[in-house]
């Protein structure tokens, strides 16, 4: 069993930073791919960003210049550095684990728990 545990959120001012992070823990060799995905009031959830496990990063035009994902393999951590932050950005961030190799094989989309950001105009 695979667990993600988000942290780092809360209410900030546009053009405020904030940096989550999410930490999973289980019997895992190695996670694929990293992200972080987002959910506003009525809408659907969305990729805000996602990180290989050699490095490479996808961003949604969105957040591209603002936005950084980062992620380090020894500690199965992964981080979003987010600045200036607009009210539009507002939402229940969500980690995920979208390929893990555990002691039982490959597993698929673990999520964590979600965390809220909140940035006020």
């Amino acid at each position: 069993q695979v667990q993600l545990v988000g942290s780092g959120g809360g209410l900030v001012q546009a053009g405020g930073s904030l940096r989550l992070s999410c930490v999973a823990s289980g019997s895992i060799f190695s996670i694929m791919t990293l992200g972080w995905y987002r959910q506003a009031p009525g809408k659907q959830r969305e990729l805000v960003a996602a990180i290989t496990s050699g490095g490479s990063t996808n961003y949604a035009d969105s957040v591209k210049g603002r936005f950084t994902i980062s992620r380090d393999n020894a500690r199965n951590t992964v981080y979003l550095q987010m600045n200036s932050l607009k009210p539009e950005d507002t939402a229940v961030y969500y980690c995920n684990a979208a390929r893990v190799v555990t002691t039982r094989g490959y597993e698929y989309d673990y999520w964590g728990q979600g965390t809220q950001v909140t940035v006020s105009s």
